[in-house]
């Protein structure tokens, strides 16, 4: 009785989210005309598979396991069935029919409606499979798949992103190797640089440097400044530097922000 509650109410949640994340994630295709409802990472993601249904669902089936143990683990959801899992298996359902990506991956309602029964079916095969797994077996589980998924993470991930934008062009992978890297010693992950290096790249390469595009690189700067900031990543590479005194300004800087640093 137990599992079926289990199964019934994460389909109600299941449909709920997929519905949601499938209409906003193809609405941020058609911003700033409508509000989009999705992570950048999403709509960046989306972008670096090109529409090959093969791609989407492979990229959503590489995080259904860190998912899955997760759920397993520690019984919650992580962020990877909402942002990486349900949009990018929606789009690999309807691109496999129909290669336009403007009438499939760019329609919220089919987006909506697909991402809605993905949702549902993805939620309750977590939930219920974690459920009926004996307490003993989620813990070897657990040491199991974690490790593997983190392998996927990184570095695994960061060399499929960098490879398809190297095959995207000079440019872009300029443009990616340089975030990438950035993003790997600041962020501790060279994901997020190789998607925008990536969206920025192709981005000049399609409009040239219009407004728009000056205007992600402006968005990117900020991004990487305020991340190392937030993350004492000034600190650390005075540190690397030798630097044996930290100006006390900075210090002081820090601590306005709330962070102790030596």
């Amino acid at each position: 009785m137990n599992t079926l509650t289990i199964v019934f109410e994460s389909i109600i949640i299941g449909i709920l989210v997929g519905f949601g994340v499938g209409a906003g994630a193809a609405r941020m295709f058609h911003a700033p005309n409508v509000q989009g409802m999705g992570a950048f990472r999403t709509f960046g993601e989306l972008n670096a598979c090109e529409g090959d249904p093969v791609a989407h669902f492979s990229f959503g089936l590489g995080f259904l396991f860190n998912a899955w143990a997760s759920v397993v683990g520690a019984g919650g959801l992580t962020q990877d069935v909402d942002h990486r899992i349900i949009p990018n298996w929606a789009a690999a359902v309807l691109l496999a029919k129909n290669k336009n990506v403007e009438e499939t991956l760019h329609d919220p309602k089919k987006m909506a409606i697909v991402g809605a029964i993905i949702g549902a079916i993805v939620v309750a095969v977590l939930n219920s499979t974690a459920a009926a797994i004996p307490a003993s077996l989620q813990a070897i589980a657990t040491k199991v798949l974690v490790p593997a998924a983190n392998w996927l993470i990184n570095p695994i991930m960061p060399i499929v992103f960098w490879t398809a934008a190297m095959d995207a062009g000079k440019r872009t992978g300029v443009w990616a190797t340089a975030l990438g890297g950035l993003a790997h010693l600041v962020m501790g992950n060279a994901v997020p640089g190789l998607v925008l290096g990536i969206l920025i790249g192709k981005g000049v390469d399609d409009s040239g440097w219009n407004r728009i595009t000056k205007t992600l690189v402006v968005a990117v700067v900020l991004l990487y400044i305020f991340s190392g900031f937030f993350r004492a990543f000034d600190v650390a590479l005075l540190h690397s530097l030798n630097v044996q005194v930290i100006p006390q300004w900075l210090i002081d800087l820090h601590a306005f922000f709330g962070s102790v640093v030596k």
